[in-house]
């Protein structure tokens, strides 16, 4: 516990009403979307880099916790207080600093919505392509933390690619610039991209700078449909090959269009084992043309049906078949395990062939969605959490899922991050050396080890 004491040290830090420590005010900051939840002792509220590295350095010399969060959307564990200490809710930096229309980069604090910035940069004709599915309540300084993708990683890639510098604050209180606010820059080891995916472990990060693109004109929407995943997944391939790099490249399973076919005003074709979800983007006559491209290609006995929106209006009706997925799923059973794996594209085949093969093997549902431009599939083991034997069974899937990822050249974790939940397997795909040289980095920045502990390292 934080003594009394200490905890009126940081009131006169941040200001009076800008500390909250009673049980009902700050119930809701032990959680996150994971919906695990462990109690801080206090929620602090700053509104200053200054007071965050006064926090900070006073944290290391009296030897609490500090929990960095952003919006709580994240589905790993991260946020989640797990011994105790001072929450430090970034929800009063919530500015955006700066857009350069001419040298087409923006300055933001970390408390700012996602969508909120997207919006804002977007009426000056530019553009933040990073959408990780919770954009509409998720911070960019959670989106930095744990480096987000999303639905546009396949062209444009993900969080860590269009930040140029941060602003940070270590534990030890100093305050420090990294990288740069120019498109290139190599002085010394790369700390800013050290500091994007460290998962609030390395330092708090106040304000970062991040580059932004030209909006494109136009886009299309178009949905496929196939007689099952390898059909679908080859068209994924094919579409690469012909030289079109659609911004959107999702795949659906039958499993996921069973649940969401009553909810959704689209029509699914009877025999749909897999859906793509594809869109293109650009200049108006290059996006006709890769559109066009695109229905060539999925031409053929296995396309089942095909559809292209004809406007912005037929466009949402498309994206809500995507975006009813999740929420749809508790059909099959009240609660899921969630993991965003990644493996080469070309062997999706085999993963949910294996999945197919787990689901039958333990008798419970494992839905799969997610993107497959880029290999990064959420496999949702679906299960009743109060029944005993089907949270055994979820659990060994967990472990034999992450064991055939590895197996076939992928990753456990392509944009949740690993946090608690996937901590305890962080070492089937990071050798030892790999984990005691995470571990001296983690020392070098956090002598006293207080920040967000208990998280990543096993």
């Amino acid at each position: 516990m934080i003594p009394k004491s200490i905890l009126r040290i940081i009131e006169g830090i941040v200001g009076q009403g800008n500390l909250k420590a009673h049980s009902e005010q700050i119930a809701e900051f032990g959680s996150d979307a994971t919906k695990l939840q462990a109690m801080p002792d206090a929620v602090a509220f700053p509104r200053a880099t200054e007071e965050i590295s006064e926090i900070l350095a006073l944290a290391t010399k009296e030897g609490f916790p500090v929990i960095p969060r952003g919006a709580g959307s994240g589905m790993s564990g991260g946020a989640v207080p797990v011994e105790g200490g001072l929450v430090l809710a970034m929800s009063r930096f919530n500015r955006i600093l700066s857009i350069d229309e001419e040298n087409m980069v923006t300055k933001v604090e970390p408390g700012v919505i996602t969508a909120d910035l997207q919006q804002a940069v977007e009426k000056y004709g530019l553009f933040y392509p990073p959408d990780p599915a919770s954009m509409k309540i998720s911070t960019i300084g959670g989106n930095l933390a744990e480096c987000a993708g999303g639905l546009r990683a396949v062209k444009y890639g993900v969080t860590r690619d269009y930040v140029l510098g941060l602003t940070i604050v270590l534990p030890t209180g100093e305050v420090l610039n990294t990288g740069v606010e120019t498109m290139k820059g190599v002085a010394g080891y790369d700390l800013t991209r050290l500091i994007v995916g460290s998962e609030g472990t390395l330092a708090v990060i106040t304000s970062s700078t991040l580059k932004l693109l030209p909006l494109p004109e136009a886009t299309s929407t178009m949905i496929a449909f196939f007689k099952d995943i390898p059909s679908a997944t080859a068209k994924v391939t094919e579409i690469l090959r012909s030289r079109v790099l659609p911004s959107v490249m999702e795949l659906v399973d039958n499993l996921c269009l069973s649940c969401i076919r009553d909810e959704i005003d689209l029509e699914i074709p009877q025999g749909a084992g897999a859906m793509l979800l594809l869109e293109v983007d650009g200049e108006e006559v290059s996006v006709e043309r890769d559109a066009e491209k695109i229905r060539r290609v999925c031409k053929g006995p296995a396309c089942i049906g095909f559809v292209r929106a004809s406007g912005s209006d037929e466009a949402e009706g498309l994206w809500e078949a995507r975006r009813g997925i999740s929420p749809s799923l508790t059909k099959l059973r009240p609660h899921k395990i969630s993991e965003d794996i990644v493996v080469p594209r070309n062997k999706m085949p085999q993963l949910a062939q294996y999945l197919n093969d787990l689901s039958k093997a333990f008798n419970l549902p494992i839905p799969v969605f997610g993107h497959a431009g880029d290999g990064n599939l959420h496999v949702n083991i679906m299960l009743d959490k109060d029944n005993p034997s089907e949270l055994e069974k979820a659990h060994l899937i967990v472990t034999r899922l992450f064991q055939k990822v590895l197996e076939l050249g992928g990753t456990i974790t392509g944009e949740h991050g690993i946090g608690i939940t996937k901590k305890p397997y962080l070492g089937m795909e990071i050798p030892t050396a790999g984990l005691e040289l995470m571990s001296r980095i983690k020392k070098a920045f956090d002598p006293a080890g207080i920040l967000n502990p208990g998280k990543i390292l096993p």
